[in-house]
């Protein structure tokens, strides 16, 4: 009798269990379906890099808003939880510690190639987020060793690459300086690059390295003016030395045509340069935020904010666009939101629309988005204009 009556109170509590598991079940696929989908960033909003940071900061923002207001993803709000870091590599991570311990984090911004590196072994070990962030760094354009980040834009060699083929195209057969910082940033495109130049028929006759900031350039100079260059390329620089360099090289009669990467080549720092910057040229992988050609999202951004937006609010916007693709890819896909499958619903974008923050239709096969265009410095204007089409690698 009581070996039945355990049988009948067993078969009871399994059926109560199986209840319970029917009752659940549609519970927990309610609360993955509402749950919000956080995007963290190491946000530099003090220190050395804040000129970078705040825009970068206030493009992500606006673009999750934006999400958000229209419904959001699949019926999922975005979150957006930036910590400052002062661009410290120590506290950038201390930074992700502190947001993913106190939230499910899938999709992060770092703010430096540093910090990159550093959380990398930590990005592959939890296997849960995608992250991009401020840097070009070559070294992260490579899938089997980042198989978790990604970089919104070229790297920083073909960056290079980009200014290389509109040389080749411009002026067949030219010299070509590098002038670059003493510094991982500065050296980074520098030896891949020159092997570059040859492939396509250029020369270059002399590199030069400086401290990162420094002030007096004038045996530099004197340098580079023997060479003859008819391009010089800065790079691994923001301002500082490049306006002395093309004073002095003015000053000496030199002809040459000078030429940044990205960090340098926002509007509000070749204008700084002064008398110094006008024609000079660089490399962007984004339309600048008064640039008239069709682009749909730009005017978005102008109409909520009329005031002028730098090219790092254009790079915070597009990596929450694509953070957001990602997520809204592996979400159709019936799939879990981890590093792996987000990774993989970023490598299928192909010929997907900026909405014209890229001038052409983009693909990501890899950890870049290998295009740029060359923009001029127009001073009467005072703005970048156009110098080539867009150029894919």
């Amino acid at each position: 009798m009581d070996t039945q009556r355990t049988s009948i109170q067993r078969r009871n509590l399994l059926l109560g269990a199986a209840g319970a598991a029917a009752l659940t079940s549609p519970l927990s696929v309610l609360a993955q379906s509402s749950e919000e989908i956080v995007i963290g960033g190491s946000i530099p909003l003090t220190g050395v890099f804040a000129f970078a940071g705040v825009g970068i900061n206030a493009g992500m923002g606006d673009y999750v808003k934006m999400v958000n207001d229209a419904g959001g993803i699949k019926g999922r709000k975005l979150k957006y939880v930036p910590e400052d870091t002062g661009y410290k590599v120590d506290v950038s991570v201390a930074a992700y510690k502190k947001i993913t311990s106190q939230n499910k984090v899938n999709l992060y911004y770092g703010d430096s190639t540093g910090f990159a590196k550093t959380i990398n072994p930590e990005l592959d070990r939890a296997g849960t987020t995608l992250m991009a962030g401020a840097s070009f760094a070559s070294e992260l354009n490579d899938p089997a060793k980042y198989p978790n980040q990604f970089l919104v834009g070229p790297d920083y060699t073909e960056m290079f690459g980009i200014l290389l083929k509109h040389i080749a195209k411009e002026k067949p057969g030219a010299k070509v300086a590098f002038v670059y910082s003493d510094s991982e940033f500065g050296r980074d495109p520098i030896e891949k690059s020159e092997a570059a130049a040859k492939a396509l028929g250029l020369s270059v006759p002399v590199k030069i390295m400086t401290p990162a900031g420094s002030v007096d350039v004038s045996t530099e100079v004197i340098k580079l003016r023997r060479a003859a260059p008819d391009y010089t390329i800065f790079h691994g620089y923001i301002l500082a030395p490049i306006p002395e360099f093309i004073t002095q090289g003015k000053q000496q009669g030199m002809t040459s045509k000078w030429m940044g990467t990205f960090w340098t080549m926002d509007s509000s720092t070749v204008m700084k340069m002064g008398e110094a910057a006008d024609g000079f040229m660089g490399v962007m992988p984004y339309r600048y935020y008064y640039d008239t050609e069709k682009a749909p999202m730009l005017e978005k951004i102008r109409a909520l904010r009329p005031e002028y937006q730098s090219t790092a609010y254009i790079q915070g916007f597009l990596a929450a666009m694509l953070f957001t693709e990602a997520a809204k890819r592996t979400l159709d896909a019936g799939k879990e939101l981890n590093g792996k499958n987000l990774k993989a619903a970023l490598n299928s974008i192909k010929d997907f629309d900026t909405g014209g923050l890229i001038g052409v239709p983009i693909t990501i096969s890899g950890n870049s988005i290998p295009v740029g265009r060359v923009y001029r410095a127009d001073m009467k204007a005072q703005k970048m204009v156009a110098a080539s089409d867009w150029i894919k690698l």
